[in-house]
């Protein structure tokens, strides 16, 4: 049963998941995150963590928000038309990180909590759910970073049941799926929305847990490649797969279109797209060169674990 719940200690982890993750990334980078508050018109605000030029990140964003409203925004009922135009309240912590190594994958996590209160009037019970995920997106395939990564997603939810690795894993491959390209973002991870069937207490320690591996699935990633050498043509080739990352988070991604649409900081909104970005018109990469094999042994669902 969907019942009432005290806000307070999801706010109070989302806060403390954000620092210990800023303090994670700036051991690796060695440059300090910027730090920029903001409020919103509309109620709420947010906490915004940045690096730009880094050493290792050539952009990041750690960014948490909580926010409130009179009306649920189209992109967090569409799941839920029974809650639309209801008021509303929302946090999260959102990150992706772009780094300036080609090897070294771009990377996003997401953890979320929605409350949706009755209307003036109503006699229904507030309604609320979590939401989250990470996910990985390689320029350059390298199995033992996909079997990294995908292994710690497991062990993140293991200890709710074994149903809900398959179910989020298969969940994030269709989600990050670029459909006008017909091929996915990157290799996945694991996402999941709409939680609250376990229980309060379940689903935060589920949404917690997800939270609190990001460091363990990504950062030896980024420590195993930071000193790759590379060439413009690797640089090239990152650029331009970045265009994928930018379509999708302007076209499908939900958590950028509830932002915009909620009336969120267009700043921290935006600070997801990469920094140096290209297109190049009906390119292809030459068969059997690494950039062909991303495409052949890597942007489809495959079983990394």
């Amino acid at each position: 049963m969907n019942t009432p719940v005290d806000a307070g200690p999801v706010r109070a982890w989302l806060l403390s998941l954000q620092a210990s993750i800023v303090a994670g990334l700036e051991g690796l980078d060695g440059t300090a995150f910027e730090t920029d508050q903001w409020d919103r018109p509309g109620g709420g605000g947010g906490l915004s963590r940045v690096i730009e030029n880094g050493q290792v990140l050539e952009r990041g964003g750690v960014l948490f928000s909580h926010v409130t409203g009179g009306a649920l925004p189209p992109t967090a009922s569409a799941q839920r038309p029974g809650l639309a135009g209801r008021p509303f309240e929302a946090m999260g912590v959102s990150l992706v990180l772009h780094p300036r190594n080609p090897f070294i994958p771009t990377v996003h996590l997401n953890v979320r909590f929605f409350i949706a209160y009755p209307a003036a009037g109503s006699t229904d019970a507030p309604v609320w759910w979590f939401g989250g995920g990470m996910d990985l997106t390689p320029y350059y395939g390298f199995e033992a970073d996909a079997v990294h990564f995908h292994s710690v997603c497991r062990d993140a939810l293991a200890p709710f049941g074994a149903d809900y690795h398959p179910r989020f894993k298969k969940w994030c491959d269709e989600y990050f799926f670029l459909k006008h390209r017909n091929e996915p973002r990157g290799v996945g991870g694991l996402f999941f929305d709409d939680l609250s069937e376990p229980g309060f207490e379940t689903s935060f320690a589920l949404t917690r847990s997800v939270g609190e591996h990001f460091l363990a699935a990504w950062l030896p990633l980024a420590e195993r490649h930071r000193d790759d050498p590379y060439t413009q043509r690797e640089r090239d080739f990152q650029c331009y797969r970045r265009g994928r990352y930018v379509e999708f988070n302007l076209v499908f991604d939900r958590g950028t279109l509830f932002g915009l649409q909620s009336g969120g900081r267009t700043e921290s909104i935006l600070v997801s797209m990469p920094p140096v970005v290209n297109w190049r018109y009906n390119w292809q990469p030459e068969p059997g060169t690494p950039e062909a094999r991303l495409y052949t042994d890597f942007l489809h669902a495959r079983d990394w674990v």
